[in-house]
């Protein structure tokens, strides 16, 4: 399904009955990630899935797609659907999505996941890597940067037990457009800091880490945040990146569990 979203349209999936649950894919990704993961939350809750602007489906709007315009998107959705409270769920890139929609519609929420992701803005190591991604993508050689960003998703350890999940991921991001990586990179490098929104706990919050996450340091990164007394974290100690892959069935009873208890 599709809307229609500042002159162009957005594509999206809704599906199953009752508390609604929104996902929101990361970076070289579209809403077919979460197809295996969302089958089991269907079975709970309404779920609803987005190609975020740029990616799967949905189209292209310009040379940058911020984190505000792409939340503004998942407002308009809800709205045309009169969905007044939903659980936001963000993977890495679609974390930092939740985050800009929990600062601009705070009421809106029940609760939020940040799915291996975080709150702070890019280190300077990392807006390297997406300005030199960016300068590839242009030369259309977009084929040289996903398919060794898809593999560090995934735990080491686990490359040969996911091999068809890898190569399945691969797949999706080999669809995305050029102009679409290109946008969402500039998005991620213009995108500030959203620590203290995180940290002052206005909505409850579950942050899911991967202890074996290539991206994004485990133990590290938990002592820099202060989380609220209504924030829980876990952490998935046989996951990388993809923990909704890697260990799905956990992930779909710590959301459910949550979710329960706040909706």
């Amino acid at each position: 399904m599709f809307f229609s979203y500042k002159g162009g349209k957005v594509h999206y999936s809704d599906k199953g009955k009752g508390d609604v649950i929104v996902l929101l894919h990361g970076y070289l990704e579209s809403s077919e990630v979460w197809d295996g993961f969302a089958a089991r939350l269907e079975l709970q809750f309404r779920v609803i899935s987005f190609d975020l602007p740029g990616c799967g489906l949905s189209d292209v709007y310009g040379e940058i797609h911020t984190m505000e315009f792409m939340a503004m998107a998942i407002k308009k959705l809800l709205d045309d659907l009169n969905l007044h409270k939903v659980f936001l769920t963000g993977h890495s890139l679609g974390g930092y999505v939740a985050l800009a929609f929990l600062e601009l519609f705070p009421g809106q929420l029940s609760g939020y996941c940040l799915f291996h992701s975080q709150p702070f803005e890019d280190s300077a190591i990392a807006l390297d890597k997406r300005k030199r991604e960016i300068e590839i993508v242009k030369t259309g050689k977009k084929n040289l940067i996903y398919p060794d960003n898809v593999t560090k998703m995934f735990a080491n350890s686990n490359l040969e037990k996911f091999s068809a999940a890898v190569q399945r991921s691969k797949d999706i991001a080999s669809l995305i457009p050029g102009d679409g990586i290109i946008a969402v990179l500039n998005g991620m490098i213009n995108r500030p800091s959203r620590l203290s929104f995180m940290e002052e706990g206005r909505v409850p919050c579950l942050w899911i880490l991967g202890s074996m996450d290539n991206y994004i340091p485990c133990e590290l990164i938990q002592t820099q945040v202060k989380l609220p007394s209504n924030a829980r974290v876990v952490v998935l100690t046989a996951s990388g990146h993809m923990g909704f892959v890697e260990e799905e069935e956990l992930s779909v009873k710590i959301i459910a569990e949550f979710v329960k208890k706040f909706l």
